[in-house]
């Protein structure tokens, strides 16, 4: 199996836990297509809960002789980001990515370079912000017969500071895998497990402690049912009784429907629940 990022060290029990829980927007609605071109457009809005709403549009275009691939977001916060990445060009396991944004309305603008690299065994990765600090946030993981141990740090150029750093271990296998991570300077540790049971089942768990809050230990469970080639559905709760479920089918080809809900099994008879839906159509 290839290495994971840092950030996906738990990466299987996060997006059990996280992924396709529809009631965090009261509702979402997502478009994607490709033009005869090449480009490929993707435009999504979202209506939060609080009548909120907020938009974006991306257009993205690879140049497959180069390698070179283009992405422009605009949303309607009014920012304008420009994404260009060059992958494997200059070296195999190599990618090189720039970012810039900019905020017509002040003229605010920002820059930054990453670095991505990765072989069998190994996955590194620096990230630039070229116009704040400059600081500079690189982070590695190796791993060998699924056993994996990665660290993250922090550094700002003008201090000449370390500001932060992070670490993690794991041991990943096609059914399941488990982790521990130490971030924010080793103060907030996370342990997590996934299992794939069989075809239709899988199920995670994750639990957080705090050493600068307290003692409490924050726990949560989840666990995902395929019902058929078509849909699934998908419950968590934690340690408050926060509870939460969803519900996502195919409805027809390039059309998927998302149902979910939140409740506090503590307050039933209160107005703390909370119920979204999603549209994402597929050109």
């Amino acid at each position: 199996m290839s290495v994971p990022a840092f950030s996906d060290i738990a990466k299987p029990a996060n997006d059990l836990l996280n992924k396709d829980f529809y009631h965090l927007s009261a509702n979402t609605l997502e478009f994607k297509d490709t033009a005869p071109n090449g480009v490929a457009f993707k435009v999504n809005g979202k209506a939060s809960h609080e009548k909120a709403t907020s938009a974006s549009i991306e257009g993205k275009y690879t140049d497959k002789p180069t390698g070179l691939t283009v992405t422009q977001t605009w949303n309607t916060a009014n920012i304008l980001d420009t994404k260009f990445e060059v992958n494997d060009t200059l070296a195999k396991g190599l990618k090189l990515e720039g970012l810039v944004n900019l905020l017509p309305s002040t003229s605010a603008r920002g820059a930054k370079f990453n670095i991505f690299f990765k072989q069998p065994g190994f996955h590194g990765r620096a990230f630039f912000d070229l116009l704040k600090g400059p600081v500079a946030n690189v982070d590695a993981v190796v791993g060998h017969e699924g056993f994996l141990a990665g660290a993250s740090a922090g550094y700002d150029v003008n201090k000449a500071a370390v500001t932060s750093y992070s670490a993690a271990v794991g041991y990943t296998t096609p059914l399941y895998s488990a982790a521990v991570t130490a971030t924010d300077n080793l103060s907030v540790f996370a342990a997590s497990y996934y299992h794939k049971v069989n075809s239709q089942v899988e199920a995670g768990a994750k639990a957080t402690w705090n050493s600068k809050t307290g003692n409490a230990v924050g726990l949560e469970l989840a666990t995902k049912y395929r019902i058929d080639p078509v849909s699934f559905a998908k419950a968590k709760i934690n340690d408050r009784g926060i509870a939460a479920v969803s519900y996502n089918v195919l409805l027809r080809e390039g059309v998927t429907l998302g149902l979910g809900s939140s409740f506090d099994t503590q307050k039933v008879d209160q107005a703390t629940h909370k119920i979204g839906t999603s549209f994402t159509f597929e050109g």
